[in-house]
């Protein structure tokens, strides 16, 4: 197949996932052409089956704002006719879907498909805004084929849409490989030199995150026991966050890694993953840990209850719930066999649901049903 890719190139979810996705499809023989505005940070890594076309952006001054959407849309004509696309895969509606959905009028509907897959945010969050939510429904209805990271965003777009297509429902996936092993980066003994529990935070921290509330857990841990906090990340948080770590008087505990393209390494010196979200339509950065063999604390919300098996591989609370998640903590900390019971059940579950191996067929399936309508 030839298929063109197009997402954001930051450091999120749709963008670690359609990055990962381009290089399976690449492993298994495709063509896969990534369209965008930088090379997403998961592809530093040349591929002969990956080729990248950077969107241009016209400065013209008349435009108070640079027309992104039309660049991408023309730089989609542009790649798919020169090397004969058969489909146009978007992650993120605004501006992706609507983008691809002009390209393939450009080009003619009848030679390319189109298909688009939501992540969250761009539903529940973009889509949301009234000044988005019909572009975001139309760009939905006229996608050939739409799939969605988890059963609930499949039910919160169908109820906010109105949205009668049929939409797949296909996990995020995760290499296991890359939770093999001890980590090259992580040294356990660097971060926690007196052998203290370790626990980690990975996001963008935005304030939907709840990175106050992951260090509020944290503290309420420290009263019990010796303990470190690894956060990973930057975002408009981080400043907030320092406030609350300062106040509360455990700065010395906390360590600041910025952001890391590749987390897996470090996630293996963690004991517990925290993902205390006020809403994750999949809870990618959970998956991740998982299959680092780390089990996770966090919300009881979204997607994160179809990643996270409550009492076997983690534990999930109400939003909000800060000593209920940092009694859990205590109780996995202060109990090894537990912790070492849930340690295995975490890289289970992940393996056995969320593998290359159990993802990847499905979308090879989606990709095929798709063409051949």
């Amino acid at each position: 197949m030839k298929i063109g890719i197009s997402c954001y190139p930051t450091h999120g979810g749709s963008g670690v996932v359609a990055s990962e996705l381009a290089l399976q499809l690449a492993h298994l023989g495709h063509e896969v052409h990534i369209i965008s505005y930088a090379v997403p940070f998961r592809l530093a890594e040349f591929h002969p089956n990956i080729l990248l076309h950077e969107v241009e952006v016209s400065a013209y001054p008349l435009f108070k704002y640079p027309p992104y959407a039309l660049g991408l849309a023309t730089k989609m004509v542009e790649v798919a006719l020169e090397h004969k696309l058969e489909i146009l895969h978007a992650h993120y509606a605004v501006p992706h879907a609507t983008s691809a959905y002009l390209a393939k009028q450009i080009i003619g509907p009848e030679k390319v498909k189109l298909i688009t897959t939501l992540h969250g945010t761009d539903i529940t969050l973009v889509g949301a805004d009234s000044s988005f939510q019909r572009v975001v429904k139309f760009s939905i209805e006229q996608s050939d084929g739409i799939t969605v990271v988890s059963n609930y965003l499949r039910d919160r777009t169908c109820r906010d849409f109105g949205i009668k297509e049929d939409i797949d429902v296909i996990y995020n996936f995760i290499d296991s490989k890359r939770g093999l092993g001890g980590g090259n980066v992580c040294k356990r003994e660097k971060y926690a030199p007196n052998g203290e529990a370790i626990m980690m935070h990975a996001s963008n921290f935005r304030p939907v995150k709840r990175v106050t509330d992951v260090v509020r857990i944290f503290a309420r841990v420290c009263e019990v026991m010796p303990a470190k906090l690894i956060l990973i990340g930057e975002g408009p948080e981080r400043i907030l966050a320092q406030q609350v770590i300062h106040e509360l008087g455990i700065k010395s505990n906390v360590i600041f890694l910025g952001q890391a393209d590749f987390i897996d390494d470090l996630l293996k010196c963690a004991d517990i993953f925290l993902l205390p979200s006020e809403q994750e339509s999949f809870g990618l950065a959970a998956l991740e840990a998982m299959n680092c063999s780390v089990p996770v604390i966090g919300s009881n919300t979204g997607g994160i209850p179809e990643v996270v098996e409550h009492g076997k591989n983690g534990y999930l609370f109400d939003v909000g719930e800060i000593k209920q998640m940092a009694d859990a903590c205590i109780g996995m900390l202060q109990d090894p066999e537990k912790l070492k019971s849930m340690r295995e059940s975490a890289r289970e579950r992940a393996l056995k649901y969320f593998g290359i191996e159990t993802i990847m067929p499905q979308w090879m399936n989606f990709y095929e049903r798709i063409l051949s309508k």
